[in-house]
Formats: structure tokens, C-alpha cells, sequence
């Protein structure tokens, strides 16, 4: 689509349809503004990066319904959002020398949004109470490798934010949720502080390498900051368990649509 009027509107849309998304779920929101704005017209090379700038601001005004009581956990953020950021430039910087024009890497992302889908789904019906003493246990075992799994965490997610042009949050969710047990929403609110961290770097990387198209960026990012305070109230509204299972179910049908879409274009 050649930009005009009708392409500035559908791209806010997109924006608004994503701020919500983030809000929801904690993540960047790219999995709905990246294939938006391929439909409209951006390049696969472009879309990876011109998604990232909208992803702070999403993730400042989402984050504020959460900013009472204590579902940000703090110390997890200040451990994975440091190795996260290191390891968006990193992404950023490699993204744009993998071949295949873009489109690879949107196959990854499809990957990695079926992956995260079908762990999210699994368990929410595998979760069973335990005996109390193993619990306990469990617990203590948890804190003490805390630090540890949310810097690994913060690499992972990171990565494939600076590489991806993803917020990370479809990773982080999952493995907050498997790697340091926190509860879905905690996991929620806590991812969407440290995509907003992993977007500047990966922002400011993209933008050096000429990768990002500002008019769609622009657009998409006055959308986000619309939709995102709507997610959050969503989000604050569902039980854990209908959260997770709304959260994988979504991964799950924008993975199909996403990967099929690019393997046709390859």
C-alpha cells in the first residue's frame, strides 16, 4: 500500500490493537505491529526495527495500572533487564547481516511464538499441587538461583529483541513462568519493564544502521500509548490461569498466520 491517509489510519489502528496486546500480555507487541505494517506496505528488512521505538512507551503507560502492590518485582528486573540490554545491541547489530532480506528471521519469530504458545498452554493444565515440605524446598532452592536465572533470562529475551525487533516478552513470560515461578501477572508486569528497557538500545542501534521507517514508527507509537492503559485494566481483570491460557492461545494463532505468510514470501 502507497502511504497516504488510508495507510496512516490503518497503521494507527495496528498501534492501538498492539498497546492493548502489551498491556495484556507484557509483551512488545510486535507480533501484531510487525506483519501489521509488513501488510501495508514496510519491508521484512525495515519492519524487524520499526517496531522497536513504539515498544517504550507501551511499555511506560501498560506498566502504570500495575504500579500498585507488588506484581512489578523489582529485583528480577534489575537483574534481566542489565544482560538484556547488553545482548539487544548485540541482536540489533547482527539482524540486519543475516541473509534472506528479512524474511528468516520473521520464520524465527513464528518459531518462537509456537514454542512459547504451546509451553504456556501445557501448564496451565499441568500445574499440581505438591507436597508442602517439597514446596518449601523448592522455594528456598528458587531464591537462591534467582539472580541467576533472571540474568539468563534477560540474555535470552534480549537477543531476540535487538535481533527479532520483538519486545522479548513472549520469551520472558514463559520463563518467569517456568525458570522463577512467579505468578502470571507478576510475570506480566515485570516483563513489561524490561522490554521497554531492552527497546532503547535496540532503537538506537536499528536507527545507525538505517533500519527503521519513522513515519510507520510514529504512527504506531501514538496508537500504542492509546491502547496500552486498556490491556493493562484487561489483564488486571482475568484470573492467572484464564491470562496464561488467553496469552498462549494468542501466540498460537498469530504464530500460524505470521510463518505462513513469510514462507510463502520466501
Amino acid at each position: 500500500m502507497d502511504a497516504g491517509i488510508l495507510r496512516d489510519v490503518l497503521t494507527t489502528l495496528a498501534g492501538i490493537a498492539t498497546g492493548v496486546m502489551s498491556g495484556t500480555f507484557g509483551v512488545g507487541g510486535a507480533v501484531i505491529s510487525t506483519p501489521a505494517i509488513r501488510a501495508l506496505g514496510c519491508s521484512a528488512a525495515l519492519a524487524v526495527g520499526t517496531t522497536l521505538p513504539s515498544i517504550l512507551p507501551g511499555a511506560i503507560t501498560g506498566s502504570w495500572r500495575h504500579r500498585h502492590g507488588e506484581l512489578i518485582q523489582w529485583k528480577v528486573v534489575a537483574f534481566t533487564a542489565p544482560s538484556g540490554i547488553v545482548a539487544a545491541i548485540l541482536g540489533a547489530w547482527v539482524s540486519p547481516r543475516i541473509p534472506g532480506d528479512g524474511h528468516l528471521l520473521m520464520v524465527l519469530t513464528a518459531l518462537l511464538l509456537m514454542w512459547s504458545s504451546i509451553n504456556m498452554i501445557r501448564s496451565v493444565s499441568s500445574h499440581e499441587p505438591r507436597d508442602s515440605v517439597e514446596h518449601d524446598h523448592d522455594k528456598t532452592n528458587l531464591r537462591n538461583s534467582q539472580s541467576f536465572l533472571a540474568t539468563l533470562t534477560g540474555l535470552v529475551a534480549g537477543s531476540l529483541s535487538g535481533l527479532l525487533g520483538v519486545g522479548g516478552g513472549i520469551i520472558m513470560v514463559p520463563l518467569f513462568r517456568r525458570w522463577l515461578a512467579l505468578p502470571m501477572k507478576n510475570a506480566v508486569a515485570t516483563s513489561l519493564i524490561c522490554v521497554g528497557c531492552f527497546a532503547i538500545p535496540g532503537t538506537i542501534t536499528h536507527s545507525i544502521e538505517g533500519g527503521i521507517d519513522w513515519r510507520f514508527a510514529i504512527l504506531l507509537t501514538i496508537g500504542v500509548v492509546v491502547g496500552a492503559p486498556f490491556g493493562s485494566k484487561m489483564a488486571l481483570k482475568m484470573s492467572d490461569k484464564k491470562l496464561q491460557r488467553v496469552f498462549g492461545l494468542f501466540l498460537a494463532a498469530v504464530a500460524v498466520v505470521y510463518g505462513g505468510g513469510e514462507l510463502l514470501a520466501l
